[in-house]
């Protein structure tokens, strides 16, 4: 860990620092959102969000889905639909907070290694753009819940095979989620993959939109979705070759038909997922999403897919990562003489669990003194009952750090507060967006009341 102030690259597009040393972002010192929101709290650079997704937007082209499983809220929809982005939803909770913020059914791509029937049922009574199916056990409960609800001037559902595609991402095994042993998707090795596509084929009221894969989260190297992007081409022209006479020919392949109805304008869809990875510490980088975007459909057209293929993403973690960030007051500074001095924090694993789950690793600054030496090595716990409660497990903070000290963990923009708990009651800290010197709550803060709203007496 460096003593060196903190990498700006870590820092949302808008922050800067006053002549006092103190942190703006969106225009606001991070002292006066502390004091008018309180902390532990989360602050979004709401452009920062706006530029990435017009960043995915440009790369992608119209078929790019936000992964809403990084951050969701009304706000977070609302935005990604305004931005031209779809919003890839993996619950019956996401689909419903998205087509309340007025988001349209038709933007939506539904996944899901267990889908019940109540959000199969859902789906298809909303028109959801696309379902990507998981298992066989999924087919059959499509097939029998559609037979029910098919009926005159129904639009068939667009549906897409989640593909195992047997890579093994350099990745924390728990994000881990292309390798032959895998509770997602069909598999290309053993042909279940190509079964489930011709399943789909021969089924009525549904038609099949394309392919689907993710092979993990927070992957650095664009290798890897090489490689994936090169075995979805290979089983689309396997699909072509295989079954064209059943399907008329894939879309854009030169067979007989040339569109599934319920598929895009443009082709059969060649989604590979999201898992970009984004820089934590200050010593890392990563690539951009238009490299990302770039590398792999290179690799697409040399692979010999057919150009009017689409080939598509779901980025999460790449868009909201880096624009978000958690205050936190430092409550007590606890030096253990010859071992490691304990700087305590009001939040910690409730509002972060990402370092107790995989061991993330995190940095940490003072507001008031942004890019100053950070000399003293601490551990950053919260204050919640367990040893393993680390916010930052060996952080670097200015030496003059003490009780009252507004402290920042930047990058959690991502799955800190979409994984946040209640863990002892610890109400979820409030969301804040800033922009242009304004700053508005899009997520309240839990009341110790809102604790109890779920207690049947």
């Amino acid at each position: 860990m460096r003593s060196t102030p903190i990498a700006r690259h870590l820092l949302p597009d808008s922050a800067t620092v006053d002549a006092s040393g103190m942190l703006c972002v969106g225009g606001i010192r991070l002292d006066e959102l502390a004091d008018s929101f309180g902390t532990p709290l989360f602050v979004y650079d709401e452009d920062h969000l706006r530029a990435r997704c017009r960043e995915a937007r440009q790369a992608w082209g119209d078929g790019v889905a936000y992964a809403s499983k990084a951050f969701l809220c009304i706000a977070m929809a609302r935005l990604v639909h305004q931005e031209g982005l779809r919003l890839d939803v993996a619950s019956e909770g996401e689909m419903h907070v998205a087509i309340k913020a007025g988001v349209p059914p038709s933007s939506l791509v539904l996944h899901g290694n267990n889908k019940s029937d109540s959000e199969i049922a859902s789906a298809l009574s909303y028109g959801v753009g696309r379902m990507v199916v998981d298992s066989f056990d999924e087919i059959h409960r499509i097939e029998e819940i559609v037979s029910k609800m098919d009926g005159p001037g129904r639009s068939p559902q667009a549906l897409m095979v989640r593909i195992n595609p047997g890579i093994e991402a350099h990745t924390h095994e728990y994000v881990r989620t292309g390798q032959a042993d895998s509770k997602f998707g069909f598999s290309i090795d053993n042909g279940d993959a190509l079964s489930a596509a011709r399943r789909i084929i021969q089924m009525k009221g549904v038609e099949l939109a394309g392919l689907h894969a993710h092979i993990g989260s927070q992957i650095f190297d664009v290798g890897h979705f090489e490689e994936e992007v090169k075995l979805l081409v290979g089983l689309a022209g396997e699909l072509a070759g295989d079954v064209g006479a059943e399907m008329g020919g894939l879309p854009g392949s030169g067979g007989a038909g040339e569109s599934f109805g319920a598929c895009d304008p443009g082709g059969f869809e060649l989604c590979i997922g999201g898992g970009l990875g984004v820089a934590y510490l200050s010593d890392e980088s990563a690539p951009t999403i238009s490299r990302w975007a770039q590398a792999v459909s290179q690799v697409a057209g040399e692979s010999g897919g057919d150009p009017r293929l689409r080939i598509t993403a779901e980025p999460g973690r790449a868009i909201v990562a880096v624009a978000g960030m958690t205050l936190y007051t430092v409550g007590t500074v606890k030096d253990i003489a010859g071992i490691r001095t304990y700087l305590s924090v009001d939040g910690g694993m409730s509002d972060n669990p990402r370092p107790v789950l995989y061991g993330s690793g995190y940095e940490a600054f003072l507001a008031r003194e942004a890019y100053a030496e950070r000399s003293r090595r601490v551990r950053i716990v919260g204050e919640h009952c367990e040893s393993g409660d680390i916010v930052v497990a060996d952080a670097m903070v200015p030496a003059d750090v003490s009780v009252g000290d507004l402290l920042v963990t930047p990058v959690t923009g991502a799955y800190g507060y979409s994984m946040a708990s209640n863990y002892n009651k610890v109400p979820r800290p409030a969301v804040v967006w800033v922009s242009s010197g304004g700053a508005k709550v899009v997520v309240r803060r839990e009341s110790l009341d809102d604790m109890c709203r779920l207690d049947a007496g």
